[in-house]
């Protein structure tokens, strides 16, 4: 076996747990307040990361206060943001919407550069960003949806997927490179404690205690959060980065899978639609990357 085709089998496993991620939220939303589980998931990741940063001698480089501020605000929109969002949409809709909305990260990471770093967009970015809009559409525009919460739980998945976009555009102002395993134990303990704060306030007597719930959130505490961090850098040290980057049209796949399989949620002519769009947005991205890096 190559080293390549190592790195791709990584790569998929990684992704795999991306989109299972959706799975363990929704059964995170009927169960727990959403910083309450969010809180619970970093404090079950946070001892593996710190374990893990002390196997591999990783150290934590001298930081400028501009570098602990944009660590603060990745912790609290990539970590916090995401998760509580995403919790908080599905309880208003499908994990097979979310699975598809989530798989537009990729294209929406990119949007976001242009707009804010002022990047000059390529056409196959253009196209990759009316593809992946014309995929989230798709699902928006599912019947019915318009006059109940799958709309409001569809913007807020929407949501979450651009303050992970945010988490990514914030890394590329950082003055100091931080390897990624401390860059992953600090962002668990910075969420950690701004997640565990915001939970204070939080009504549990409403939400209650579920025992599913609980497991969910273990399970994303240490598969897709540690076990997804590994997978994923053990296959990306392997291949190039926009070899790596055509992976992640695997997650949208994976989640809509695992919502038919797990959750019995119908998937229908919308969703088949949408994630068609998305992985074909997100595999043009990564090919037309992958043709430049050739080229350079």
């Amino acid at each position: 076996m190559t080293r390549a085709f190592q790195g791709y089998i990584y790569l998929t496993l990684a992704m795999i747990t991306v989109g299972s991620t959706v799975i363990a939220s929704k059964v995170i939303a009927s169960g727990l307040p959403p910083f309450t589980a969010t809180a619970l998931r970093f404090a079950m990741a946070f001892p593996f990361f710190l374990l893990l940063r002390h196997l591999s001698r990783s150290r934590l480089p001298r930081l400028s206060r501009h570098d602990w501020l944009i660590l603060l605000t990745q912790a609290g929109a990539g970590s916090v943001g995401y998760t509580t969002l995403l919790i908080s949409g599905l309880r208003l809709t499908s994990a097979a919407n979310a699975g598809v909305i989530i798989g537009t990260l990729p294209v929406v990471s990119a949007a976001i550069s242009i707009l804010i770093l002022g990047e000059r967009p390529h056409r196959f970015l253009l196209a990759a960003i009316a593809l992946a809009a014309s995929g989230v559409f798709s699902i928006a525009a599912t019947p019915g949806a318009l006059a109940g919460g799958s709309l409001a739980g569809n913007a807020l998945i929407l949501g979450a997927v651009f303050c992970e976009g945010l988490f990514i555009l914030l890394n590329k102002r950082m003055q100091t490179e931080i390897p990624p395993l401390t860059q992953s134990a600090l962002m668990t303990g910075i969420g950690l404690a701004v997640a565990g704060i915001a939970a204070l306030f939080e009504n549990h007597a409403a939400s209650g205690f579920s025992p599913a719930a609980l497991i969910a959130v273990l399970y994303y505490a240490l598969v897709p959060t540690v076990g997804g961090f590994i997978l994923w850098y053990a296959g990306s040290e392997r291949v190039s980065g926009s070899e790596a980057s055509l992976f992640t049209a695997i997650a949208p796949v994976s989640a809509v899978i695992l919502a038919f399989v797990l959750l019995g949620e119908d998937v229908g002519l919308n969703q088949l639609l949408g994630i068609a769009c998305v992985i074909a947005a997100v595999v043009g991205l990564g090919f037309s990357a992958l043709v430049r890096v050739r080229r350079a």
